[in-house]
């Protein structure tokens, strides 16, 4: 899929000329126009599920990739494929955790207004009330706020049972995602990160700092 939308962005100038201003060329990786800029995670789910067992958590979400890839390509941004994963997040209202089912897209060729516009548009066709986006920029850049990190070992169930026994992880840290290897990712303010590694070393995680990644994070909402 990757392929065909470059070849479609070269045959539009897009990967070798001018385009639309923050977009295109001018917002591509250097030297390497599929490498991503940016993530998105997001679901097509509106419905609160508190069972692990449900069926609906087993949604491989194939036809919304397609639908996010192509919101994407009509923003003049690049989707670079994505990864399934269950979410965990914990509810102060009902005092306990919800799941759903998602996807992390990795895009590329999108700044900061694309991004934004690019979650704002799945935000509303799939009537979410917000998707957590995640701008990469370098460690030392003004606009971070936030990292990503990868932690291998922890599954689903450690990860809910983890947070629901830790106040002060489920307050600052919210929720995160899990892939079908058992890799917990989370999104993590920069005043978090300490919290962050505790935590999931705790759980029996391996957090590995060379999987961190810097940038600017936003809940786009309406």
């Amino acid at each position: 899929m990757v392929a065909v939308l470059a070849t479609v962005f070269v045959g539009a100038g897009l990967l070798g000329g001018a385009g639309p201003a923050g977009a295109g060329p001018a917002a591509c990786a250097a030297g390497n126009p599929l490498q991503p800029t940016a993530e998105l995670f997001a679901t097509d789910n509106t419905a609160t599920i508190t069972d692990p067992e449900d069926q609906r958590l087993r949604d491989q979400l194939a036809g919304f990739e397609l639908a996010v890839g192509a919101i994407t390509v009509r923003h003049i941004g690049l989707p670079a494929g994505s990864t399934l994963v269950s979410g965990v997040f914990w509810s102060a209202e009902r005092q306990q955790a919800t799941y759903e089912r998602s996807r992390k897209f990795h895009l590329a060729c999108v700044d900061s207004a694309e991004l934004r516009r690019i979650a704002d548009q799945v935000r509303t066709q799939f009537q979410q009330e917000s998707v957590l986006t995640f701008e990469r920029l370098a460690p030392n850049s003004p606009g971070v706020d936030a990292v990503t990190v990868t932690v291998a070992g922890v599954d689903v169930r450690r990860f809910r049972d983890g947070l629901a026994a830790d106040a002060v992880a489920r307050e600052r840290l919210v929720g995160g995602s899990v892939t079908e290897a058992n890799a917990l990712i989370l999104v993590v303010d920069i005043a978090d990160m300490e919290l962050a590694r505790r935590f999931v070393t705790g759980l029996g995680g391996a957090w590995d700092s060379a999987s961190l990644q810097y940038g600017d994070r936003e809940f786009v909402s309406a």
